[in-house]
């Protein structure tokens, strides 16, 4: 007896076949069939946002009879993406809290008023900037567990958080992550470096979380 959830996936859905280097198709399953695909090969439907290997979709690899395979080397994220997306977070978490205690600022100058009140004016400012950190753990944390995988930063240089297997990671393991950068910072930053010496490109935090940063492959 056939499952009636592979048998309509496997009746309705057209995949897009990179074949040397070139998207063919769409084909049915029965034409993929035909063709022999292996587990490296790429694929795609219209509801991917980008190409997957045949091993990355869990139906066709229940089809197929293929394993899952972790992601290859080639297509994790640069120590430069990475920096250059971390600078434009942290200008984007500052600027907010920094416009925020702008306002703070103008309002406690009318509810404090006077000289002997700045002190606590000025406090109040510093309080509220230093925030972002905890704030930069929370953005962090939540955009990486959500839908896109990654902060704005990322997601401007087509990079995205993952875990072994190019998956979307749970809150959990993106809280592990953004903490575990504590141990790539209090290791004088090598924490960071050793991404030049491994192949997955993990820094300690990736290591310790087991995630990767990983890049768009192939354009639509």
């Amino acid at each position: 007896m056939q499952t009636p959830g592979l048998n309509t996936f496997a009746t309705d859905t057209q995949y897009v076949l990179v074949v040397a280097g070139k998207p063919e198709g769409p084909f049915s399953i029965a034409e993929l069939r035909a063709k022999k695909i292996k587990p490296g090969d790429f694929v795609k439907t219209p509801g991917m946002d980008d190409y997957k290997e045949v091993h990355e979709v869990a139906e066709l690899r229940q089809l197929f009879g293929f394993s899952r395979q972790p992601l290859p080397m080639q297509y994790f994220g640069s120590f430069d993406q990475r920096a250059t997306a971390s600078v434009v977070d942290w200008f984007i978490v500052l600027a907010v809290f920094v416009l925020a205690a702008f306002v703070v600022m103008l309002f406690s100058l009318l509810a404090l008023p006077g000289e002997e009140n700045k002190v606590i004016r000025i406090g109040i400012s510093v309080a509220i900037v230093a925030l972002t950190i905890p704030a930069r753990l929370i953005y962090s944390v939540v955009m990486e567990s959500g839908p896109k995988q990654g902060t704005y930063g990322k997601q401007l240089l087509k990079i995205r958080v993952c875990d072994m297997y190019g998956e979307r990671i749970d809150t959990s393991k993106a809280v592990g992550r953004n903490v575990a950068k504590i141990l790539s910072v209090a290791t004088f930053f090598v924490g960071y470096l050793i991404i030049f010496f491994n192949k997955k490109q993990q820094a300690l935090h990736d290591i310790v979380a087991d995630t990767l940063v990983i890049k768009d492959r192939l354009d639509g």
